[in-house]
């Protein structure tokens, strides 16, 4: 089981090169274990891409509920909602990290879920209380 960050699940969808080759690994292993749900997503997510979109700083090649559902159909997807328990977490994790509530969000989830989170994101992965892979 794995946590995508947005701008993975965003390259990993795209087909974008920007994705690096344990990111990569990581998630062909998800996906060929023909299991429902090895893939977590966070709604969150859902929130910041378009949240994007609207600002100019992303564009798909559909409209985002086409490109949602799409993703949402791969069977190793799992979308999961921002629970209490989640929400709760996001704003009381450990140590030091920065505020910014949607990656805040994203780590509670993999924390959850006990899982590696996929990011590029330099900041979570230095952040020690989440396993990282990039």
């Amino acid at each position: 089981m794995i946590v995508l960050d947005t701008h993975t699940l965003v390259w990993w969808v795209n087909g974008d090169p920007a994705l690096s080759k344990p990111a990569k690994a990581a998630i062909r292993a998800e996906h060929a274990r023909d299991s429902k749900g090895a893939i977590i997503v966070s709604a969150i997510s859902a929130w910041e891409i378009a949240l994007l979109i609207k600002r100019g700083r992303l564009a798909l090649s559909k409209d985002l509920n086409t490109w949602l559902e799409a993703v949402r159909m791969i069977p190793a997807v799992k979308f999961t909602a921002v629970s209490v328990q989640i929400a709760a977490n996001s704003v009381n994790l450990p140590g030091e990290l920065h505020d910014d509530p949607a990656d805040r969000i994203i780590i509670a989830t993999a924390q959850q879920a006990n899982a590696p989170l996929i990011t590029k994101d330099e900041r979570i992965r230095q952040y020690p209380h989440v396993k990282a892979i990039w």
